[in-house]
């Protein structure tokens, strides 16, 4: 069975909408785009190595599919395994995908991503995808959590967990700070939630 793996950059109150630039998602108004890029440096460039410096799959929603395919096809060299990775794109209408090993899922998402999750093959990684994101969390889909956590509250934004998001227990797998002020964190799924008194 494949692992479905977030990689997420978010604030502190847990904004996750363009971090990459100011044009990247201005979708409700978002004028805060770029948030992240004061802060990257080599720690945080070599937590990113690490993590796709494996095989791996893409899970991608329609939009963040689109800003990929419009720039890694054109940067071979430091795009190499997101180019050479499958490509698995959710949208709620039919679209021709030119980048390389690319596939629209069809029909029932949910059905088509478990399906996914069933075969023999590398992890799924998830990157941005907010909206997308959303269908996996209330579908309890997700497995792991690889979060870049910023030093920075936004206040609005399309956060990570949204209205109706899975009612789940994590369990931290590894934490680290990057030498900017970024909290570098990530959680496995742990079961359900439990609750106690203090009483």
């Amino acid at each position: 069975m494949r692992k479905i793996i977030v990689l997420a950059f978010l604030t502190l109150d847990g904004v996750m909408q363009a971090p990459g630039g100011p044009e990247e998602d201005t979708s409700g108004g978002f004028k805060h785009g770029g948030w992240s890029v004061p802060y990257w440096d080599d720690s945080l460039a070599s937590v990113m190595s690490d993590q796709m410096g494996h095989r791996f799959d893409l899970l991608l929603g329609r939009k963040t599919y689109e800003i990929f395919a419009a720039y890694w096809p054109q940067h071979p060299e430091e795009g190499a395994a997101l180019n050479k990775a499958s490509k698995y794109v959710a949208s709620r209408s039919p679209r021709q995908l030119a980048w390389e090993n690319s596939t629209l899922l069809r029909g029932d998402v949910v059905q088509e991503i478990k399906k996914l999750k069933a075969q023999d093959g590398p992890e799924l990684q998830v990157h941005g995808s907010a909206d997308f994101l959303q269908t996996l969390l209330k579908s309890d889909l997700v497995d792991e959590f690889w979060l870049k956590i910023y030093p920075i509250t936004l206040g609005t934004g399309k956060r990570l967990f949204g209205e109706g998001s899975m009612l789940a227990a994590f369990t931290l797998k590894e934490s680290r700070p990057a030498t900017s002020g970024v909290l570098v964190a990530s959680y496995v799924r742990a079961g359900d939630v439990k609750t106690g008194t203090f009483a």
